[in-house]
């Protein structure tokens, strides 16, 4: 019977684990499940908290010595990918309106159009349909990861004389 690895060898599996994505992670915690824990799946999920499907699907490629193929991810397309001049016709209609900021003290460029602006002047402009759009609040993030700042665009202040 084999003995229980220590403290030390379970944290440096688990992260190894942990760096190893799909087959390869699958291989590894195969092998760690034959040697550690006596080919169990449920004794290595208490001992280095993994999955016993995954350990199972390890152990079952192991044996046939074939990679079972993972499913395709399921899942709703981001806008940037199904739209594809999408970003290039909003910096076209913001860029006019923005400008950096006056110190140059970040990357950020201020503009005065709101979400819902820039929104309304893709379908009036650009002749895209409201349906295919995202909601405001959506664009409103969007634009922030475009680097656009939505406040009032800031004057700068003469110094004063002292």
């Amino acid at each position: 019977m084999k003995t229980r690895p220590d403290v030390t060898t379970i944290e440096t599996i688990k992260n190894a684990a942990k760096k190893l994505t799909g087959a390869d992670r699958r291989e590894f915690q195969a092998t760690v499940t034959v040697d550690h824990c006596h080919g169990s799946p449920r004794f290595a999920r208490e001992l280095f908290g993994w999955s016993p499907q995954s350990i199972r699907k390890g152990l079952a490629e192991k044996e046939t010595n074939c990679v079972i193929v993972n499913r395709k991810r399921t899942g709703r397309t981001k806008y940037i990918e199904t739209l594809a001049n999408w970003q290039t016709d909003i910096r076209s209609l913001v860029d006019p309106n923005s400008q950096t900021h006056p110190t140059f003290e970040n990357t950020f460029r201020y503009t005065r159009m709101t979400a819902k602006a820039v929104l309304e002047a893709l379908v009036r402009e650009k002749g895209y349909n409201k349906e295919e759009l995202p909601a405001l609040s959506t664009m409103r993030e969007l634009l922030g990861k475009m680097g656009y700042r939505l406040r009032r665009v800031q004057k700068t202040k003469p110094q004063k004389n002292s």
